[in-house]
């Protein structure tokens, strides 16, 4: 009887059918050569050639596997992960599909078009995630504020923290996962701090889903400005964040600090209700007056009163008493519905600013560290966390925040004052990374063919030379 082999587990047609067009009938084949869509993986590589990412990352962790059974050195295996994160394959398994892309070989310093020089595979991403130990994800956290200080040439006369909780659902047995009643759902609540000003992210440390004491806040943070403070001992930190941080733990630590200030959201009480109620029977008078104008044409109708007010404050547990500033707002009545007061506080350390000022201005544009949030959490899939281990999943975490580094980086030092200087990184994927090449490899040289139609050619060479300063063409023999 005839045999029959089985196809082979890649298989795929030999021609794809396409509807007609223009008279002609159209075929597709996969007889194209080497051919990538990720020329993204190389510009990564130019900015981790600039600020040494992945070498940080790589000291930070302990190798304990034998040399004699090692194929890929940490270092390949970090490059391959962050810069696969970092061009939209968060899942450890892509790695199957692109191991021989040769793009992110070249990426990661392999010959790109050698059958027998793969980069690794899922299986090989999943150990590695599982075989980091604490120490280890203790000195990656680490690395990622050193990679922060090392951004800047000298030391700033000043920054400021943002810190931020943000949901992490979880779906299965994932340890230290815990009901969230805020969110709905079972969960992880990671903390990120981001800097301000140039939206550099410092570090990022995963937490079990209940909410955060004062304690285990400033015990995160006591680390973090020992770390500043090692290389910048008379820079003015400010540390900014919602009602979660207003902890007298975290403030007494920086108050003791002595070169730092504090801005936090305060949750309401009665002792705060009571001392804002006069601002408060202000600003419903000041409403009903401009609505009173208003009904005889006589003024705009106003969407809402806002008064400003400050007083002094101390909870039982705070060392001292601190600068409280209150908006006074009232909401107008919709229909049926009475005015509604929307008394909000913040506590702080800074004397200087207005108490309009304070809120509108310093506090409220905290606002922004949820923006840089949503890139990590969107854009970069940093929830990827089901792995059945809590150390893996923090792995996970810090390897999503180190795609989130090199992103941030491409935009200070390649994109400055062009159309992608403020996207956000899957704009800058599907915009700047995910260009076919055609990849052709001499006996000293790799020659990338790029679309001819490509609509950002001139992007692009302005972010090559941008990345290479110093580097100069030298003229190279025509291909054959």
């Amino acid at each position: 009887m005839p045999t029959c082999s089985r196809p082979a587990a890649d298989f795929t047609p030999e021609q794809l059918r396409f509807p007609p067009a223009a008279g002609f009938t159209i075929r597709a084949d996969f007889c194209g050569g080497e051919v990538s869509s990720d020329l993204g993986a190389l510009l990564l590589a130019a900015v981790d050639r600039r600020i040494g990412l992945i070498d940080r990352l790589t000291d930070a962790i302990v190798d304990t596997r034998h040399p004699s059974y090692i194929t890929h050195p940490m270092r390949d295996l970090l490059t391959q992960r962050v810069f696969q994160i970092a061009s939209g394959y968060e899942d450890g398994n892509d790695a199957n599909a692109l191991r021989r892309d040769p793009l992110f070989k070249l990426a990661a310093g392999r010959a790109p078009l050698e059958a027998d020089n793969p980069l690794a595979c899922g299986a090989t991403v999943s150990r590695l995630e599982g075989a980091l130990r604490r120490s280890d994800i203790y000195r990656m956290a680490r690395a990622l504020v050193l990679q922060f200080i090392a951004g800047y040439d000298c030391a700033p006369a000043s920054i400021t923290l943002d810190l931020d909780h943000t949901d992490d659902a979880t779906y299965g047995q994932q340890p230290l996962s815990f009901y969230n009643h805020h969110y709905g759902h079972h969960c992880y609540l990671p903390l990120l701090v981001f800097e301000a000003n140039s939206g550099a992210l410092v570090t990022t440390v995963l937490r079990p889903g209940k909410r955060p004491t004062g304690a285990e806040n400033a015990m995160i943070m006591k680390r973090v400005l020992g770390l500043l403070r090692q290389h910048w001992p008379h820079t003015h930190i400010l540390l900014r964040g919602d009602g979660h941080f207003s902890n007298h733990e975290l403030m007494q630590l920086i108050v003791a600090d002595g070169h730092a200030d504090f801005l936090f959201g305060l949750p309401g009480n009665v002792v705060l209700s009571r001392q804002a109620e006069g601002l408060m029977k202000n600003a419903r008078s000041h409403l009903a007056l401009h609505q009173a104008l208003a009904a005889q044409g006589l003024g705009p109708a106003v969407a809402a009163m806002r008064l400003f007010g400050e007083f002094e404050y101390a909870a039982r547990s705070w060392p001292q008493a601190f600068r409280v500033v209150v908006k006074a707002e009232v909401l107008p009545d919709g229909g049926d519905l009475p005015a509604k007061d929307n008394a909000r506080f913040v506590v702080t350390s800074l004397r200087g600013p207005s108490p309009r000022t304070l809120y509108n201005e310093d506090y409220c544009a905290r606002g922004q560290a949820e923006n840089l949030i949503k890139q990590v959490k969107c854009d970069l899939k940093s929830d990827r966390t089901s792995a059945s281990s809590f150390v893996a999943n923090f792995a996970r975490l810090l390897l999503t925040a180190g795609a989130y580094v090199l992103h941030q980086q491409l935009r200070h030092l390649g994109l400055q004052g062009t159309s992608l200087a403020t996207a956000q990184p899957r704009t800058v994927m599907l915009s700047l990374f995910k260009i076919a090449a055609r990849v052709k490899q001499y006996k000293d040289r790799v020659l990338l063919h790029l679309p001819s139609g490509c609509p950002v050619k001139t992007l692009l060479a302005q972010v090559c030379q941008r990345l290479y300063p110093n580097f100069r063409m030298r003229a190279m023999p025509a291909s054959p």
